[in-house]
């Protein structure tokens, strides 16, 4: 079929230029398009939990989702990739997208200001020669730690194993064996580019490409390394102290600047990202700055009130429970709590208390609590009585 207007000429369709219909990374996760890193992170954890297949086992839709969650996250975290995904939709980061009219519209080397060259001779304040062996900055790394949950209130230092490429020391980083060095690419002349012209429809223009004979790189190394291969880099597991801060809370992360990935051509290391998961204490759980804590204490401290012993980050402190106290009641510790991780002072803890009731009485103890209603004034069928009428009343017969 013929395109409006070029006899002979297939569509974009046809030429599979369109990709198929795929939802919107964003709307996959759930997220706005302003969507900060830990946004992106907390909505990919909450939705990979929802559809994994150990939680969804033998379900195709759920394996799907979790597939395109994934996915979308994979692009959507990659700084690079998101801005060519926020630019062109789908297919700015597919690599499979086909070369349309222009010389790769899906592709990594397309750019509008290629064919604005091509045209005007690149009199739109560009230069047509773009440099693509510039200095490029590492990638980053990720790595979980687990602390106690001491740890994580009070901050501590802990030393961590990583795994990253570091310059070769054998060629310091050249590639290049002991004596010789990289050469000028004779493909590009060590621009890094070569020029393709490509007749289309519209008639011939030239766009750039990245040299394949150098890789972009604009020299080549003819005789390698014997240490590295002639990559210049070598993989190392080195020991890096790092310093979390108290206040820190599960799932929360520190970075290190430039401990990540070495740059290429001279650029930037990346960063290390350190992801925190905090173990559950037996006594403790957390809410923000605050601690939360249950206490048991028996019938006889709940009723004639009693000094009592209360665990806390710091230690155990004395506490007088008032008398009458019913289960249920809270207390509050001031200053007990998490130290503010970004700023002076601490939360508070707050104490449930809980009234153990003895599951075993003897004839002796029940007479007594039976001579201790009696005293009170209370019978125990009155009291239920009371309820039951109490819930007539609300609900009706």
């Amino acid at each position: 079929m013929a395109a409006a207007g070029f006899p002979g000429a297939t569509t974009a369709v046809e030429q599979g230029y369109i990709m198929a219909d795929k939802r919107d990374f964003y709307d996959v996760l759930g997220v706005n398009k302003d969507a900060s890193d830990n946004d992106l992170k907390k909505a990919f954890r909450q939705m990979a939990k929802k559809y994994h297949p150990d939680v969804n086992p033998g379900d195709k839709t759920a394996e799907a989702r979790f597939k395109e969650v994934n996915e979308a996250y994979d692009i959507l975290s990659d700084s690079q990739k998101r801005a060519r995904y926020d630019q062109f939709g789908h297919a700015g980061v597919d690599p499979n997208a086909s070369a349309g009219p222009f010389g790769g519209f899906g592709g990594a080397d397309f750019d509008l200001g290629d064919i604005f060259d091509s045209f005007f001779g690149g009199g739109f304040g560009r230069s047509s020669t773009r440099t693509r062996n510039a200095p490029q900055r590492g990638a980053d790394l990720k790595q979980r730690i687990e602390l106690t949950f001491e740890e994580a209130a009070f901050g501590v230092e802990k030393e961590i194993n990583i795994s990253r490429r570091e310059k070769c020391a054998k060629c310091d980083g050249t590639g290049a064996r002991e004596g010789s060095s990289p050469v000028a690419c004779k493909e590009c002349n060590g621009t890094g580019q070569t020029q393709v012209r490509q007749n289309t429809p519209f008639g011939q223009f030239s766009s750039i490409r990245t040299c394949e004979a150098c890789k972009g790189e604009g020299k080549v190394i003819s005789n390698p390394c014997v240490q590295c291969g002639g990559s210049g880099t070598i993989r190392k597991s080195s020991k890096i102290a790092v310093k979390i801060p108290g206040g820190i809370d599960n799932g929360q992360s520190i970075s290190l600047r430039g401990e990540g990935e070495p740059g290429l051509r001279g650029g930037p290391s990346g960063d290390l990202y350190v992801t925190v998961s905090v173990k559950r204490h037996a006594l403790f759980s957390r809410d923000g700055v605050d601690v939360i804590c249950e206490m048991p204490i028996t019938f006889v401290q709940a009723a004639l009130g009693s000094e009592v012993e209360v665990p806390t980050l710091d230690g155990k402190v004395k506490y007088t429970i008032p008398e009458g106290t019913q289960t249920g009641t809270v207390f509050r510790l001031r200053n007990k709590g998490i130290p503010h991780l970004r700023g002076n002072g601490r939360g508070d803890q707050f104490v449930k208390t809980i009234i153990e009731v003895p599951k075993k009485l003897n004839e002796k103890q029940k007479r007594i609590l039976r001579d201790f209603a009696e005293l009170s004034g209370d019978e125990v069928h009155d009291l239920r009585r009371g309820f039951f009428d109490k819930m007539r009343q609300t609900f009706g017969k």
